[in-house]
């Protein structure tokens, strides 16, 4: 498509938007003036839909009117609350239902995994991840390797770009699973780079640890409702995800896991068990000796966290209603391309400002990170300023998310036309001085 960098253009794409009632299905926060604001921080915190309220209020009523009947009676039926996720998630993720479970927060749920999953032993023990991955999953990894008695520095491979790219090239990423060979027990990559924005082909780089005989696994906060994912065709070991960034479903909501259906039958695999994870036909009767349920329901630990999943219920029924990850998809590569025209419009050259998320589609999902060489921060607030919600990383990273389930092509067309005016302004300022 011919993108132009109009109000009207813009306003003609939204109408032309098969998915442009959903934004009305969420609270928007509003600018200074006023306004709604051009919220484009879902990598960090999805808005709350409108649902989320009632959900929650339903088992608040529950809660009252039953007490600890409530994990029997309907509606609410406690214990088998989480049963009623796991359809959606393993259609969001491209996983069969055995596959998938809902529990715990993400950092929990990949030191539960990397229990199982890193199993050093002899020659084969090192670890191949990201340089500058999320600190959450470099601190796990370090105290993980620490665990078998490793030290990170000698068992942690890093992949870095090449000198002067900021992204990694996936035959770079190949070529280091194939160097490492014999050496490899796991690769545990992000599916998505927090900081540059890339989409990462999770596809190719399984295929590659496996071909050496490594675990591969990923970390999907950035990436689970924000790509179309293929987990169980693509053959990946594991994978975990949050859900309160692209998936809407509040502050320190609940995570997903992903567990191979090959390991469905694994009771020999070494995890830290929990009441919740044993065999459900005999779970009551109290008795020693773990047994695990079958699938990925077999590494839960406790019960349903009842109020975070009845946000997350709601929030994966809004997904499936707007036509699931293919239909978000479809809108998000189309938002997120007039962002980078509306960008490349708006007159600052490149080295004041560079877009380091690379410009393939296929390589990135519905967030562009701008680094700014010269007063970034000061385009941050002037932005801030105007209404636009946008992320800051330091030293000098502007993260822009559009969700295409919430933002708008004038949304973007709006944050264009700021950075405009701060390169407007910017211009100017040697005059003025």
């Amino acid at each position: 498509m011919s993108f132009q960098n109009t109000p009207d253009f813009a306003r003609q794409l939204d109408a032309q938007d098969p998915l442009r009632a959903f934004r009305d299905r969420f609270h928007l926060p509003l600018a200074p003036d006023g306004r709604e604001a051009v919220y484009c921080c879902g990598n960090s915190l999805g808005l709350q839909p409108r649902a989320a309220r009632a959900a929650v209020e339903a088992e608040f009523q529950s809660w009252q009117e039953h007490a600890v009947e409530g994990h029997f009676r309907e509606p609410s039926c406690w214990m088998h609350y989480h049963e009623t996720l796991t359809e959606a998630s393993a259609r969001l993720v491209g996983a069969r239902p055995v596959e998938v479970v809902v529990m715990n927060n993400l950092t929990v749920n990949l030191h539960l995994l990397l229990i199982s999953f890193y199993r050093p032993e002899g020659r084969r023990y090192k670890v191949l991840m990201e340089g500058g991955a999320f600190p959450s999953d470099q601190y796990a990894l370090e105290s993980q390797v620490k665990l078998h008695g490793y030290q990170p520095d000698d068992t942690i491979v890093e992949l870095v770009p090449r000198p002067g790219e900021h992204t990694l090239r996936t035959q770079d990423i190949e070529a280091r699973i194939q160097a490492l060979g014999e050496e490899l027990a796991l690769v545990i990559l992000g599916g998505v780079n927090y900081y540059t924005g890339q989409a990462f082909d999770l596809a190719a780089i399984t295929r590659a640890g496996h071909a050496v005989g490594a675990t591969v696994g990923f970390d999907l906060a950035h990436a689970a409702g924000n790509l179309a994912l293929q987990l169980h065709d693509w053959d990946v070991d594991f994978a975990c995800w949050c859900t309160y960034k692209y998936l809407n479903s509040g502050p320190g909501g609940t995570s997903g896991v992903f567990v191979h259906e090959r390991f469905a039958e694994r009771p020999d695999l070494p995890r830290l068990a929990g009441w919740w994870g044993h065999d459900a036909s005999v779970r009551f009767q109290m008795q020693k000796g773990f047994r695990p349920m079958p699938g990925a329901a077999g590494w839960q630990l406790s019960n349903a966290q009842i109020f975070p999943m009845a946000i997350h219920r709601a929030a994966l029924a809004l997904v499936d209603e707007a036509g699931g990850m293919a239909a978000l998809r479809r809108k998000s590569e189309q938002l997120t391309g007039y962002l980078e025209f509306v960008l490349q419009q708006a007159g600052l050259p490149a080295e004041v400002l560079e877009i380091i998320t690379p410009a393939d589609p296929a390589q990135r999902g519905c967030q562009l990170s701008l680094l700014v060489h010269r007063q970034g921060r000061q385009l941050f607030e002037f932005l801030a300023e105007r209404g636009i919600m946008a992320d800051w990383r330091e030293p000098n990273v502007i993260r822009l998310a559009p969700v295409p389930l919430y933002n708008s092509f004038e949304d973007v067309w709006r944050i264009g036309q700021g950075v405009a005016a701060w390169s407007a302004e910017l211009a100017a300022a040697p005059a003025n001085q």
